[in-house]
């Protein structure tokens, strides 16, 4: 058995690479470059694709029994034609399985625009014939890594998420629960909350720093989205993507994000362990913080 994994270079395209190779999955890495022969394992084989090319993906699928199919954040704009592209070639190639990797709660904030697509996707998966499961992370616990500079430096938290909670999947979680699906029988027609124990709120995440950082980390405040999308233009945020993230944490402040007990639980069971927990990856990443 082959997998296709698209976003291969991601932090979640890695983590799922070694899972399945952990599984003696065979894997094909799909780039849209050529990479360094190091890049990936020696048993994973490499294949150059672009999402947007139905040719270069029509080759990247042959000889494949699977698909993972992950877009990228950088390819928001174009997700709908890539994702049923590609979930077309599959289709049409007759393969056996699609893991697509959505997003929590995806019907419900349709006026973000990349919440939106995904559900387009969703939507087209489960009318199209194709053996799937699908995927709904939550906010990911890796997005912490950019923060070091504020968190370290003048000590902010600056993400406006609210104070309603915001369910959290660290991203080896969703390697683990994508490769479970590529691999074993049962996960057929199945969609996966992805969400841990703990959600994440502005003035939780700034006590959680605070204790691990031991220095007073303020909650920046979530009252001027105008200011925030401004501020993500000019860090260099294309205006799409400054509008998109804009529109979905003021949906999260608004109305929350926040996962149930169930959902938590039907997630470890998938896992076969509790999911990791936000605090227990801020713990991780203030060590590593500590020795750079």
């Amino acid at each position: 058995m082959k997998v296709l994994v698209t976003g291969a270079t991601g932090e979640v395209g890695s983590e799922l690479i070694n899972e399945l190779l952990q599984r003696e999955a065979g894997v094909r890495a799909l780039t849209r470059k050529q990479r360094k022969p190091d890049t990936f394992p020696d048993a994973v084989e490499m294949a150059v694709g672009d999402l947007s090319d139905p040719l270069s993906i029509g080759e990247a699928i042959k000889g494949v029994d699977k698909l993972f199919l992950l877009i990228g954040g950088e390819n928001v704009p174009v997700e709908l034609t890539q994702a049923l592209t590609a979930y077309g070639l599959a289709k049409k190639a007759g393969l056996k399985h699609v893991t697509y990797v959505s997003v929590y709660r995806a019907d419900q904030f349709l006026e973000v625009p990349h919440f939106a697509s995904k559900y387009a996707v969703e939507e087209a998966i489960r009318a199209g014939g194709v053996p799937y499961t699908i995927l709904r992370p939550a906010y990911f616990a890796q997005n912490e890594l950019r923060l070091k500079a504020q968190l370290t430096g003048p000590g902010v938290y600056p993400v406006p998420v609210g104070n309603q909670g915001v369910a959290v999947v660290d991203i080896r979680d969703l390697a683990g629960a994508a490769a479970i699906s590529l691999t074993e029988e049962g996960h057929n027609g199945k969609t996966y909350d992805l969400v841990s124990s703990e959600m994440l709120s502005g003035p939780n995440a700034a006590a959680t720093w605070s204790k691990l950082l031991r220095k007073e980390i303020a909650y920046a405040g979530h009252a001027d989205f105008d200011g925030f999308e401004a501020r993500l233009r000019e860090k260099g945020s294309p205006n799409w993507l400054a509008y998109d993230l804009r529109t979905m944490y003021q949906g999260f402040v608004e109305r929350g994000f926040s996962n149930t007990e169930d959902q938590v639980a039907r997630f470890a069971a998938l896992l076969g362990h509790p999911p990791r927990t936000y605090s227990s990856f801020a713990e991780e990443l203030a060590r590593e913080w500590a020795v750079a």
